[in-house]
């Protein structure tokens, strides 16, 4: 049980976010990369191990307020909320919820510090919604697993520490954490990215990588139907949180414009379809946070329903966040069009929102069957 006080926390995450990310988040999208004195931060103030159980040395928040903080890093920098989803809810969460006593007393109290970095190393080039066709493969020789392959678009990938890395055996899909320093493996930044431009994304190459057999995550088989799915789980509620978060800034974006920006004698909010738009967002922002914490209420717990909660709340905050930020684009013209403002960066962040931890038509596949068997009548 923590003794960490979450409306503490939360506060300090708010007071880093106005003054130590907001206003620099621009820079870091033109510079493609999160400084180092931020990742420190974000390790001293324990935002890392926010989720992490405090047996583990994190500050064992629950579902509730680790999304709350999510929220407030994220309206702040998508980038720097993208470490906390990669780093803390998907590896982290991972370790926890399936590693070994051995592996976690290994690696998780240096990832509740923030000692080291983790990322998630499942994409391939023919790889993405389809992870269990990764092509990356791993054989047993004696007391170790030797991987070959290549990983592409890894967020962090670029300074990351640790890999969780997935990889299959003539089908048979397992996974590994993999230290970068180990040798065979290669990391190559890759550049251009339409946004989270900040989060040190590569590709990641595995040459004759020979990993302990202690470092294999939940058993031999287990590398899709178990930690793909949950990291994934945890990857989702977080980008969940992160469409509220950039709905939010948005909202803050297209109200302030609008009630100062004065055109044919008016400001333009009081034109009936630019109240159309703010309307819109503040309704669809405040039902995407009750979604994000109706699905917090069924991760606390972990109930059986928790993951379709969790992609509900997932599919409907990234639509949302993508409406909101193109308003907010909308709403501001030419303004809008501009890096001078931040509306066009909270436009592109929005729209990598809906392909990354499964795309919005994967989320809707799996809602209308959740739909199909309990709403569909027997008779």
């Amino acid at each position: 049980m923590s003794d960490v006080d979450p409306s503490e926390v939360i506060a300090r995450a708010r007071s880093f976010a106005d003054t130590g990310l907001a206003p620099r988040a621009a820079e870091f999208d033109r510079d493609e990369r999160l400084p180092a004195d931020v990742v420190r931060t974000m390790a001293a103030e324990g935002f890392l191990g926010a989720a992490i159980p405090a047996r583990w040395g994190g500050l064992g928040l629950d579902p509730l307020a680790y999304g709350e903080l999510t929220e407030v890093i994220g309206k702040a920098c998508a980038s720097t909320r993208a470490l906390l989803t990669v780093h803390t809810s998907i590896v982290a969460g991972t370790l926890v919820d399936l590693a070994s006593k051995r592996l976690k007393e290994k690696y998780l109290p240096a990832l509740a510090r923030g000692e080291r970095i983790a990322c998630f190393a499942l994409s391939e080039e023919n790889a993405g919604s389809d992870a269990a066709a990764v092509t990356t493969t791993y054989t047993r020789k004696g007391d170790t697993f030797v991987l070959n392959g290549r990983k592409k678009w890894i967020s962090f990938a670029g300074i990351a520490d640790l890999f969780l890395v997935v990889a299959s055996d003539h089908g048979t899909t397992s996974a590994f954490i993999v230290e970068r320093d180990a040798p065979g493996v290669d990391t190559r930044p890759m550049s251009g990215f339409l946004g989270n431009r900040a989060t040190h994304i590569a590709e990641v190459a595995f040459a004759d990588v020979e990993v302990p057999a202690e470092n294999l995550v939940a058993g031999v088989g287990a590398g899709f139907g178990f930690v793909v799915n949950t990291a994934l789980l945890h990857g989702r509620y977080s980008i969940a949180w992160a469409g509220v978060a950039l709905a939010q800034a948005a909202l803050e974006e297209m109200c302030s414009y609008a009630t100062r920006r004065e055109q044919f004698g008016v400001k333009i909010g009081t034109q009936q379809l630019v109240q159309k738009m703010v309307a819109d967002a503040v309704t669809n922002v405040a039902a995407a946070r009750e979604l994000c914490r109706r699905a917090g209420r069924f991760l606390a717990p972990r109930t059986a329903d928790a993951a379709m909660e969790t992609n509900i709340a997932k599919y409907f905050s990234s639509t949302i966040a993508q409406r909101a930020t193109s308003d907010a684009v909308q709403v501001l013209g030419g303004n809008g069009c501009w890096s001078g403002f931040p509306a066009e960066r909270l436009f592109r962040e929005a729209k990598i929102l809906e392909v990354i931890e499964g795309t919005s038509q994967l989320q809707q596949v799996m809602i209308a069957d959740f739909g199909y068997k309990k709403y569909a009548r027997k008779n």
